[in-house]
């Protein structure tokens, strides 16, 4: 893969103070994390701890109620069009529209971008996430873990510089998320770009993640490397760790500050 030779900004992502709230309900409550250049960073956290919220206003999708959050220093408030066009996304909650064939789908993406030299780079995509052979077929027709890399190949289409990644391979068998894996890890070292990623697959999260942020009722409850972090709290791998996340942050956060 070719990527953009442009000079690294400090941080591709910086939230600060971030805060959503509907009405009496805190969905995200003060958070403030960093993604840096050629960074993957998961986002962890049981179902309704804020993850996808927080991917929410980072996209511009959810309006914040406080606090801020720019990409490659462009505030995402102030310049919200600056800021996106270098921002993509995949998740499995949202396929590419069914009715439009893969290379269909690549192309409205690739204009909606304004990507250079599109035809090409709708051919490396296709390539790169091993699609040729659904070329012209719908998306509505694929299966699962089908469309999965094409919403991968989308994701990639404008070589961005911040990749939000939602639970990306859950629908895919295990030999074809490690080579998906292996992918997005190839595009973090390769260029300037970082990720931010959300699984529960705590085996995954260790293989590919830099950093780890464990989220709990919309605020960060701790943060670390995801191979050495479970140790800290006296924890033998990862999921161990998520499950007493999950089940007793109030547990955790003691033991952080003992």
């Amino acid at each position: 893969m070719k990527f953009t030779s442009r000079p690294p900004a400090a941080k591709v992502l910086s939230v600060r103070d971030l805060r959503k709230h509907y009405g009496d309900l805190v969905a995200v409550d003060g958070i403030s994390f960093e993604v840096s250049p050629r960074e993957i960073v998961g986002l962890l956290g049981p179902n309704g701890a804020g993850k996808t919220t927080t991917l929410d206003m980072i996209l511009g999708v959810l309006e914040l109620t406080s606090g801020e959050i720019s990409v490659e220093g462009i505030d995402i408030g102030m310049h919200r069009s600056r800021a996106l066009e270098r921002t993509n996304f995949a998740a499995v909650y949202t396929p590419l529209p069914g009715n439009l064939t893969v290379y269909q789908n690549l192309k409205v993406f690739g204009l909606i971008y304004g990507v250079k030299d599109l035809s090409r780079r709708i051919e490396d995509v296709i390539k790169q996430f091993e699609l040729e052979a659904f070329r012209d077929v719908k998306c509505g027709v694929l299966s699962s873990g089908e469309q999965t890399r094409a919403g991968l190949a989308k994701a990639m289409i404008n070589r961005p510089d911040l990749l939000l990644l939602d639970e990306p391979t859950a629908s895919l068998d295990p030999a074809i998320a490690v080579d998906i894996r292996a992918k997005i890890r190839e595009f973090a070292l390769s260029g300037y770009g970082g990720v931010l990623w959300t699984s529960h697959n705590m085996y995954e999260v260790e293989d590919i993640c830099d950093r780890v942020l464990f989220l709990s009722h919309g605020k960060i409850l701790l943060e670390g490397d995801p191979k050495t972090l479970p140790s800290e709290y006296g924890k033998e791998n990862l999921e161990e760790l998520f499950i007493q996340v999950a089940r007793e942050p109030l547990t955790i956060r003691e033991i952080g500050t003992s």
